[in-house]
């Protein structure tokens, strides 16, 4: 995800241009991709071993302090972390050179998913950080154990050893940061370069071991009903608007057949976040739609649309409708209701960070 400003600058008009639904605001950045795409051939290479222990030799020069990274972002056998000892403290001006090499790798995704890795590095943010237990503190995004079996390997995980890969070419470049840190804050670069809101966060997680892993589970059934939203959600301790503001990131990204089973965008502009999940939602007629696969309802008008069993009955419940008839009639108050709960959602598990307040990233386009 490197380019010059040049190739960012014809990138993001030659994307504004081919958009297929006029966007309702100036967008900052490449806002707008091709509508449909095929999955890619193969998934992102993962970095060997020899990579990081690079950075590691480079770092130890400096001398003194520490810093923890496993060897491998998928290893299932690596039991406790490498330890390396430097005297680096970062910043908030080095988690931003990190967060400026996330963006830059989001477009570089080239035909796959409408030509950007920003929602399955989303994706992998929030299921990361999603499996957190209120009750029994468990889980969340410090420790990082999606890195481990038999959690890598579960169904609502299923993909997401392509963000892991494509993630792992940015943590050997940085090998100080911790796995959750680099997880969360590829979410926070990916709604922020998706013309999104600025979604506060700050560094402070620790990479865990592989006994650490959360049981299968604990993130969403796409199948099931508002019960099911509100055990899942409740059990991380949301109640019914923060669960509504944050399936709004359903704007983003698509469901593939070989992953979930389900097929298809919720919208016409995947790689933005706007609220037009929740216009759709009720602006649109839903039928289901009529395959072999799994239970999904799609536009009457294009079929080209999809939205999942879950997705629906938020117009359905009465507690949940009243909320997305709210993000649907308000962008902006979609904008700062999503951007807290998506910044308490990365923060779960995290027993104490390096800040006692978080830090606003700058987008690259801020930065020009």
């Amino acid at each position: 995800m490197s380019f010059s400003l040049l190739r960012a600058s014809v990138a993001r008009t030659a994307a504004r241009s081919a958009a297929p639904r006029a966007a309702s605001r100036a967008l900052p950045r490449a806002a707008f991709r091709k509508y449909s795409t095929p999955p890619p051939a193969s998934e992102a290479p993962k970095s060997s071993n020899t990579g990081l222990l690079i950075g590691v030799a480079g770092a130890i020069l400096v001398g003194g302090g520490y810093f923890f990274f496993s060897s491998s972002s998928d290893a299932t056998d690596a039991k406790s972390p490498i330890k390396a000892k430097i005297n680096f403290v970062p910043t908030q001006e080095d988690y931003q050179k990190v967060y400026n090499k996330i963006a830059e790798l989001l477009d570089e995704a080239g035909d796959y998913d409408d030509g950007s890795y920003g929602p399955v590095i989303l994706r992998l943010a929030w299921h990361s950080s999603g499996t957190y237990d209120v009750e029994t503190k468990t889980g969340g995004s410090n420790y990082a154990t999606m890195r481990f079996e038999p959690e890598s390997l579960h169904g609502a995980n299923a993909g997401l050893d392509l963000a892991r890969g494509v993630m792992e070419k940015i943590k050997v470049q940085f090998p100080w940061i911790s796995y959750g840190d680099l997880w969360t804050l590829g979410g926070v670069a990916a709604v922020q370069e998706m013309a999104g809101p600025k979604i506060p966060w700050r560094a402070g997680r620790v990479d865990g071991y592989a006994e650490q892993a959360t049981p299968d589970g604990r993130l969403p059934d796409a199948t099931q009903g508002a019960a099911h939203l509100r055990a899942i959600f409740g059990r991380m301790g949301f109640n019914d608007q923060e669960i509504v503001a944050l399936s709004g990131a359903h704007a983003l990204g698509r469901c593939h057949a070989n992953r979930s089973g389900f097929e298809g965008p919720w919208t016409f502009s995947p790689t933005t976040l706007t609220n037009d999940y929740f216009k759709l939602l009720f602006s649109e007629s839903w039928v289901w739609k009529k395959w072999t696969g799994p239970k999904q309802l799609e536009d009457k008008k294009t079929k080209t649309l999809m939205m999942l069993p879950t997705d629906y009955v938020i117009i359905q419940d009465k507690s949940f409708k009243k909320f997305a008839k709210a993000y649907s009639d308000d962008n902006e108050l979609f904008f700062k209701d999503f951007a807290a709960v998506v910044a308490k959602l990365f923060e779960l598990g995290v027993p104490q960070f390096s800040s006692p307040e978080p830090w606003v990233m700058k987008t690259l386009d801020e930065q020009k």
